[in-house]
């Protein structure tokens, strides 16, 4: 991928910027409101706005942004998020694949280090890693190109009726949940049997495991399944 121009503010800001709102407007890519992206970065609304104002000011623009109707990302603003994404994920992989790093500490090393490596440094972790299509979460990582494939899973929360799913992906956000979810035996490619819902309480046990956990809130929204016949 092309390396992206320069604004006027820290390049880190405007990547995390740009990454939140690529997660948060969806496959369908609506508007994100300030308020939600304010909550996904823990930042105060005021310094919302400015950055969404600078974001969308500079040259090429990287969002389309008109206060009280939420935010998009413009065609270079989401080429960009994109970028971002492979450079995490192929870290993410890396770390876990090559350097041995538990699952729940990759995320922050990526953080840190996805601003920085060159499109070399990228290019040659993905052919050490055989050019892999899904990170240690089992999420999607971009093409080169910035083509993500469709999203054929369901969040957890969302599902209907009781049976035998397979773990899609966990959310990289809770460290230690992630650790618990593992110690269970939960983790992308697992078959998880949904044992009983009712409302927000589910009672799963995963493949080969005896125990039924019941899940807390946390731990069904972080977790994204599909039918077993995708496994």
């Amino acid at each position: 991928m092309p390396s992206h121009r320069q604004v006027s503010i820290n390049t880190e800001s405007v990547d995390n910027y740009l990454k939140a709102i690529l997660a948060l407007s969806g496959p369908d890519e609506r508007s994100v409101s300030s308020t939600a992206l304010a909550q996904r970065l823990e930042v105060a609304p005021a310094s919302i706005t400015n950055m969404l104002q600078k974001l969308a000011s500079a040259q090429p623009s990287y969002v389309e942004y008109e206060k009280h109707r939420g935010v998009r990302l413009s065609h270079e603003g989401k080429r960009r998020a994109l970028e971002v994404v492979r450079h995490h994920r192929l870290i993410e992989t890396f770390l876990y694949k090559i350097l041995d790093y538990p699952i729940e500490e990759v995320h922050e090393e990526a953080e840190r280090l996805e601003h920085f490596i060159s499109e070399r440094f990228e290019e040659r972790i993905a052919s050490k890693l055989g050019h892999p299509k899904f990170d240690p979460h089992g999420h999607c990582i971009p093409a080169m190109n910035g083509k993500m494939p469709k999203q054929r899973s369901v969040a957890l929360a969302e599902v209907k009726a009781d049976g035998v799913y397979v773990v899609a992906s966990i959310s990289d956000r809770d460290a230690a949940l992630l650790k618990g979810l593992k110690a269970n035996g939960i983790a992308p490619g697992v078959r998880l049997e949904v044992c009983r819902h009712a409302g927000r309480e589910f009672l799963v046990r995963a493949e080969n495991r005896v125990k039924v956990l019941q899940l807390a809130r946390e731990a069904v929204s972080a977790i994204r399944i599909c039918p077993s016949h995708y496994a």
